[in-house]
């Protein structure tokens, strides 16, 4: 080091472990879930679509869900999961429909988790069971409150923004 430079250190980062977070979110009922897992897997998702079906909606008849297009995320894994009875059972309760990758049921599932992130997710969180904790915690007091998601993408701004994506239409002449 020469005279008159300042010290320098340098500071590596060691991650002691990740976590993964599965959120659904009734947007207009101010009501949402997040089932923390350790990991991602495919049985990881399995078992949360089984506690969104057995545990968060055992009396709908049919559960309308958006997720991503990741590879684990389609019914087929219930069945690696579950016996088939039990997989068959789960999936027939899940309504399934395409999810535009840039699609904005994903984004309010976004809203969500920048929601938790300013209060919990900012910092390091020194092991899976204080996560668990805080998000119990932060969730139950967003579904106490009722929040909703206010969604202001209306049709209107979808023809405007999305314009590209809409047929064009040309009127023509009637004799």
């Amino acid at each position: 080091m020469e005279p008159g430079q300042a010290l320098r250190e340098d500071d590596e980062y060691a991650r002691h472990g990740t976590a993964n977070l599965f959120v659904w979110v009734e947007p207009l009922a101010g009501r949402r879930r997040i089932l923390g897992t350790e990991r991602h897997t495919a049985s990881d998702f399995a078992e949360a679509l089984r506690v969104l079906v057995d545990q968060d909606y055992p009396d709908a008849e049919q559960i309308v869900r958006a997720l991503d297009n990741r590879n684990i995320h389609k019914a087929a894994r219930l069945y690696e999961r579950f016996e088939p009875q039990e997989a068959h059972r789960i999936a027939q309760k899940i309504a399934w429909p395409y999810t535009p990758e840039h699609g904005s049921w994903r984004n309010m599932a976004a809203c969500e988790l920048s929601g938790l992130a300013r209060p919990c997710l900012c910092r390091r969180i020194p092991d899976f069971e204080t996560l668990a904790r805080e998000v119990a915690a932060w969730e139950a007091r967003r579904n106490q409150a009722q929040t909703t998601i206010d969604w202001r993408f209306t049709t209107e701004d979808a023809r405007i923004k999305l314009k590209r994506l809409y047929p064009i239409v040309k009127e023509q002449n009637s004799i």
